[in-house]
């Protein structure tokens, strides 16, 4: 995947996640501890693909909207699906798929 794709695909599941939560483009900046001055225009320039945030951003990002990080740079869709199915999931259930998974 080129870099303008995974741009692209993590600015359209970020929208999606915010948008899910019911979160505005300023609320998810200010709880990700962006200055409230330039919160939403930061969460705006990630969602259309005009800045890429740093790591630790995505993290914090990921953190505030309660799904893993990797959901919102997963390639494919139902990779995203598994990645957040799987982080729902309790350890338990978690390692049962994992074994399963291993098994197949």
């Amino acid at each position: 995947m080129s870099k303008g794709q995974a741009e692209s695909v993590f600015a359209q599941r970020l929208r999606q996640v915010r948008q899910a939560t019911g979160l505005s483009q300023k609320g998810l900046g200010i709880a990700a501890g962006l200055d409230r001055f330039v919160a939403s225009t930061r969460i705006n320039r990630y969602e259309r693909s005009v800045s890429w945030p740093d790591l630790s951003v995505i993290l914090k990002l990921a953190e505030v909207l309660s799904v893993p990080a990797p959901l919102l740079i997963a390639e494919d869709d139902k990779l995203a699906e598994l990645i957040e199915l799987f982080g729902r999931a309790s350890k338990r259930k978690q390692g049962e798929v994992l074994k399963m998974l291993r098994s197949a």
